[in-house]
């Protein structure tokens, strides 16, 4: 990891641009709020929080205390307060960390996008909830002293950069700079279809350009081709006609194989060429030999992976406990790739693995984290080759906890290279040649142990969400040949407990070693989405306890309760989306939905720059040599890479997201007027997302097309209730729908829906009699225009993990 300056502990005062503001009351920035005097006094609720609004939410209640002066007595009452403002739903915790919803964070990831009256530049954040939270706040940049040492490239408009949050709140903050990160360049992307006479017409990409192409004139063409995947500007607009627009770019061709994830990689900004001196970095690598290393290579260490893994960074192994304090128990090793030993911080792959963040996983291509010579030769754990890697030993009880671990640095050779269905056709006495000699002093005790720790993992419980995985299948020239949904093996399983059980291992190791690390983090629901997600189930008649800390078993008891009804896919999509999204952070506050205290990412550091981290902590905390983590790396630090990973693991989703849209677009273009059924995956104001049950594709039925009454969006029922009939759909019912439009580059696919829906009472007019959803509905369904907006794709992604699994969490 490279090094960084250390952000300063201290929070400077309001620039004099800021001062001003708040005097002349411009926007809101006389919310701004600095620290308060020690007073000795009670605060009030809105003096608190103002103060943990103005902190960034980093603060608990022991520096509440110490700001305000609060003496051993006050600080209970302090407790008393704190624990009403938690309960009203006016501040979030953290763990022991406090934040006010809708506050900044500490550190943000922002865009420059103006300036103010006083020549200040302006940022916005790049990731923001408007919909729960209303418009994004305003960042005013600090303005930065450069001198000849300044290190990196000033700051300036149209800039992506990482910004520590100083002081403020409300729709104004002051942030300082910490990092220039990359130009966001707000470009219009599309395809390029040339004309006889010259010049020719832009498809855009972007599902909210409605379809509406744009002009080339001859000579704007900027030698683009037809079917070139190009980047425009806009140009002077007529009142009448389309737009028109100059070709900036050339991005590559889409009649080749592997085109759809090339638009992806594109509008995301995603890296996929990796610079010169990173891959002479790479080529330049040699084996290491076992010096300083356990010598572990007879040890039958096996991996067991999707059949088609080029990368295998993790190897398991398992045997009874011959202790005979641990009768009944196992000894269950996890070996992970050696990384670090070949990436060092401040190098050119390091660098560069950081801007990435994480490998991104498309149907038809993988955009590495690591150059190939590292990812898929020096540390994939090939069979009868010799590997540098990391272990940890765990000792396993009769009960299936974890009774103790020991970390070790190895060389080892793994004993076979085994896939998933292969793996557990051998356990149930379908061995073939390369698993029949594994079958017994392999595979059997792996199983075995695994049989152990899942009965740990039953009394854990973790949240039980029953979503299934979808997997595209692509023919040779890269088109969809079908969507299937792979079974859920033992094999997966056991592989997703062994992994887990070694990420809770490296996070107890480093924090028994003060080291610092980050952190995978899963915060519980909002007080506010914990509400909704009430109301909801009391349409239902199903009731969430009104409880002061809600934990996955509360849930997982709704889950079975509804498991095997029509309402099970329902009540699964809206408790996932009552969930908060993991993230990585350098500050510990629990996974709520693994239902672990502590957890770090370990597993993967061939794919996952945060596993890497993690494996340079290990290193430095065992003293297995001088190439661990930086003796300078601070919890500062840390908090601004943990800050950008979780931007690129998002970034990552996206795409992998809309590549899959794209594609079973164009399987689903010569369908037009096909009639398809499925559930109905979301509902808003605008209308209804529907997933098909053959392909999983997502598409969008406006509200403006469904029958002829006018129906508003019931966010308690999660459905569109029509206002005068009182018919409703909702998330959950299965459906028929018509095609009716597909945009392929889009990604986008808009149906009619014919089901009819159910009725409730309470309707302005006339109820109607209770039908079940999936009936016709009757009479004429007016055909979707251009004013109905474009259809939507799904929600949801594989967060940049290997097709096939779900066991990196």
């Amino acid at each position: 990891m490279s090094k960084r300056p250390t952000p300063s502990a201290s929070r400077p005062t309001k620039t004099r641009a800021a001062r001003k503001r708040a005097a002349e009351g411009h926007g809101r920035a006389e919310t701004l709020v600095v620290a308060p005097r020690a007073t000795g006094r009670m605060p009030s609720k809105a003096e608190v929080m103002a103060f943990i609004a103005s902190q960034g939410g980093t603060v608990g209640k022991r520096e509440i205390a110490r700001a305000f002066g609060l003496s051993a007595d006050q600080r209970v009452e302090l407790k008393a307060l704190l624990r009403d403002l938690s309960e009203e739903g006016t501040v979030d915790r953290r763990g022991r960390k406090l934040h006010v919803p809708g506050a900044l964070p500490g550190v943000v990831l922002a865009d420059i996008v103006s300036r103010d009256a006083d020549g200040e530049l302006v940022a916005m954040p790049v990731e923001w909830d408007s919909e729960e939270h209303g418009e994004a706040p305003r960042i005013i940049l600090q303005p930065e002293r450069r001198t000849a040492r300044s290190r990196g490239p000033a700051p300036g408009l149209s800039d992506r950069v990482l910004l520590r949050i100083l002081e403020g709140s409300g729709e104004a903050y002051v942030g300082r700079v910490i990092k220039v990160l990359e130009k966001a360049r707000k470009q219009t992307l599309g395809i390029f279809h040339a004309l006889p006479q010259g010049g020719g017409r832009i498809v855009p990409i972007d599902k909210k350009s409605h379809g509406r192409e744009l002009q080339v004139p001859p000579g704007a063409e900027h030698e683009a081709e037809d079917g070139d995947l190009v980047a425009v500007e806009l140009m002077r607009q007529r009142v009448f006609g389309l737009p028109t627009a100059r070709v900036k770019d050339r991005l590559g061709s889409l009649k080749s194989e592997k085109a759809v994830s090339l638009i992806a990689l594109h509008a995301h900004g995603i890296p996929h060429q990796f610079p010169d001196a990173v891959t002479k970095e790479a080529e330049a690598a040699k084996k290491v030999n076992a010096r300083g290393r356990e010598d572990w290579r007879k040890l039958p260490l096996v991996t067991i992976d999707p059949p088609d893994a080029k990368d295998h960074d993790d190897a398991v192994h398992a045997v009874a406990d011959d202790a005979p304090e641990n009768a009944g128990g196992f000894i269950v090793t996890v070996a992970i790739a050696d990384v670090s030993t070949y990436v060092r911080p401040a190098s050119a792959l390091d660098r560069e693995a950081l801007i990435r963040g994480n490998s991104v996983y498309f149907p038809d291509r993988v955009v590495p984290m690591l150059p190939e010579r590292i990812s898929n030769d020096l540390c994939s754990l090939r069979p009868k080759e010799d590997r540098p890697a990391l272990a940890v030993r765990m000792v396993i009880g009769k009960d299936g906890r974890k009774k103790s671990h020991t970390f070790h640095r190895i060389m080892m050779r793994s004993a076979g290279k085994l896939a998933y269905a292969q793996a557990q056709a051998a356990i149930e006495g379908r061995a073939d040649e390369v698993t029949d000699p594994l079958v017994e002093g392999v595979l059997k005790p792996l199983y075995a142990a695994y049989a152990c720790v899942k009965s740990a993992r039953d009394n854990r419980q973790p949240l039980d969400l029953d979503l299934p995985e979808r997997k595209i299948v692509l023919k040779s020239d890269g088109t969809v040949d079908k969507v299937v949904v792979p079974e859920r093996l033992d094999a997966h399983r056991l592989i997703e407990e062994f992994m887990i059980l070694a990420n809770v291992a490296a996070a107890e190791t480093l924090e028994d070693r003060r080291t610092p690390l980050i952190y995978r983090v899963h915060d519980t629901p909002s007080l506010e989405k914990l509400s909704s997600l009430r109301e909801f189930l009391k349409t239902l008649d199903i009731a969430l306890p009104k409880i002061d800390a809600v934990r996955p078993s509360h849930l997982n008891r709704i889950l079975a309760l509804v498991k095997e009804t029509d309402v099970a896919p329902l009540v699964n999509q809206v408790i996932l989306r009552s969930q908060c999204q993991a993230e990585y952070s350098p500050e510990n506050y629990g996974h709520f939905g693994l239902n672990l205290r502590r957890y770090a990412h370990f597993t993967s550091p061939i794919r996952r720059y945060a596993d890497l981290v993690v494996h340079r902590g290990l290193i430095r905390a065992m003293g297995f040599g001088a190439d661990g983590l930086p003796e300078e790396t601070t919890v500062e630090i840390l908090g601004e890479v943990a800050a950008a990973i979780s931007v690129t693991e998002r970034r990552a989703m996206a795409a992998e997201r809309e590549t899959v849209d794209r594609l079973i677009a164009h399987h689903l273009a010569n369908q037009i007027g096909a009639v398809f059924k499925g559930r109905i995956s979301g509902a808003t104001k605008a209308g209804l997302f529907i997933a098909l049950d053959e392909t999983g594709a997502d598409g969008f039925v406006p509200a403006a097309t469904i029958g002829a009454d006018y129906y508003r969006f019931d966010e308690a029922r999660q459905a569109l209730v029509g206002e005068r009939t009182g018919e409703m759909h909702r998330i959950g019912d299965r459906v028929e729908v018509r095609l009716v439009e597909a945009a392929p580059v889009a990604g986008a696919l808009r149906f009619e829906l014919l089901s009819e829906g159910t009725y409730v009472k309470g309707a302005r007019g006339r109820p109607g009699p209770l039908r079940r959803s999936g009936g016709m509905k009757k009479g004429p369904v007016r055909a979707p225009t251009r004013a109905d907006g474009p259809p939507a794709g799904p929600r949801g992604g594989t967060g940049g993990r290997k097709p096939g699994t779900s066991r990196k969490k």
